[in-house]
């Protein structure tokens, strides 16, 4: 019988965050699976990041680069379409206005709730560009896992492929109730929230699921949080950056590193992690890999070469951020800001470079992990 898959979004989650031993349901799938410790996201914004995880395709390739301009190029296939091309039942239940269906990001599921309230004001949340003010409208995650499982429960015959999407750790960090006495500041309250329904939506499908263990189970982020002074890798605000509102604007690890973790006790090590430097782009085809489907032509690799330790190299990870061309078309205060575009490299350094600019940053991440001090801004000379 062909495995289920599950897909688990906690979007706006740092991999320092995620990974700090606090929350029950991602320690149990740390447990049961494969953590990688070095997940490098594409982009640190919702729409292209997810974008990505769809497709196996970098931001250039599958046509989302901004939080509010562009849709899902329509000549890419998307995990959705392929599974259901495959036979799979195909369900997801998302909660913020940028995984809203305008994006062409419900493409291949037939079943896309994609269901949030309008901002405070009455308007629509998708329209607005400020990524704070969007992050009031959203759908809770109880509702997100109530859905998920009245799906399965009532319209998804084995197997099936559910995608589960929680928002809950992105601003304002009011978490409604509290299930984690060691978390030490607002955000990590809403990510031990989100942790524990998430932890209820696995729990009701192994119940509802005739065999949960010929399931994949992925839980992953989009893209972190800077918060601006709460952890020592933060950059936003009085940090140096007030133009970055949690994230979006700047490529430093606090919103490009996120929690990556593999469950399928048939094929992946339990209790295993793995420091090699990979990326989101190399979800998807790690699970067409699993399923042991055909992998269109896409960016990103499987990683079954390195959990089956046939491979030991890092990936070198893309990223950029064209979410500051936006900001600054809205903010007078940010008109000169470019977007950015750059590289991490084994672990060891990152380059990140400026659009229509001359300049460059080298960060030397063993040396300098917070990224406080590029080795060198280089600017070519002008002829004149």
């Amino acid at each position: 019988m062909k495995p289920n898959v599950v897909l688990i979004s906690l979007d706006t989650l740092r991999a320092d965050v995620a990974y700090s031993g606090k929350f029950g349901s991602i320690e149990r799938l740390r447990k049961t699976g494969t953590a990688f410790l070095n997940t490098v996201s594409s982009v640190p914004l919702t729409p292209p990041s997810h974008a990505t995880i769809f497709t196996g395709l970098q931001p250039p390739e599958h046509g989302i680069r901004h939080l509010l301009r562009e849709k899902l190029d329509p000549g890419v296939r998307t995990l959705a379409e392929l599974l259901k091309d495959a036979g799979y039942a195909t369900g997801a239940v998302v909660s913020c206005p940028g995984m809203n269906s305008w994006y062409a990001l419900g493409r291949g599921f037939d079943f896309y709730d994609d269901e949030i309230p309008p901002l405070a004001d009455g308007r629509n949340a998708l329209e607005v560009v400020d990524v704070k003010l969007r992050g009031t409208a959203l759908k809770r995650a109880p509702i997100v896992t109530e859905r998920a499982l009245r799906w399965v429960r009532e319209s998804a015959p084995e197997p099936f492929f559910l995608f589960a999407h929680y928002f809950d750790a992105h601003w304002p960090y009011e978490a409604p109730e509290r299930f984690c006495t060691t978390a030490k500041n607002a955000y990590e309250a809403e990510v031990a929230f989100a942790d524990h329904y998430a932890g209820r939506l696995l729990d009701g499908l192994d119940e509802l699921t005739e065999n949960f263990r010929n399931t994949i189970v992925i839980l992953l982020s989009d893209h972190g949080e800077d918060l601006a002074g709460w952890y020592p890798n933060d950059h936003a605000g009085s940090q140096g950056h007030p133009e970055e509102e949690g994230h979006g604007c700047l490529l430093f690890d606090a919103t490009q590193l996120v929690p990556l973790i593999m469950s399928f006790p048939q094929r992946i090590d339990r209790g295993r992690e793995i420091h090699t430097q990979v990326r989101l782009a190399d979800v998807m085809p790690t699970i067409l890999d699993l399923l042991e489907l055909p992998l269109p032509p896409v960016s990103g690799q499987s990683l079954l070469p390195i959990i089956d330790n046939r491979d030991h190299s890092h990936r070198p990870a893309y990223f950029e951020t064209f979410f500051r061309e936006e900001l600054a078309q809205k903010n007078p205060e940010f008109a000169d800001l470019k977007p950015l575009r750059g590289v991490r490299i084994e672990n060891k350094y990152k380059i990140v470079w400026e659009e229509g600019s001359d300049s460059v940053q080298v960060y030397d991440l063993t040396a300098d992990p917070c990224e406080r001090a590029p080795l060198e801004i280089l600017r070519r000379q002008k002829d004149h």
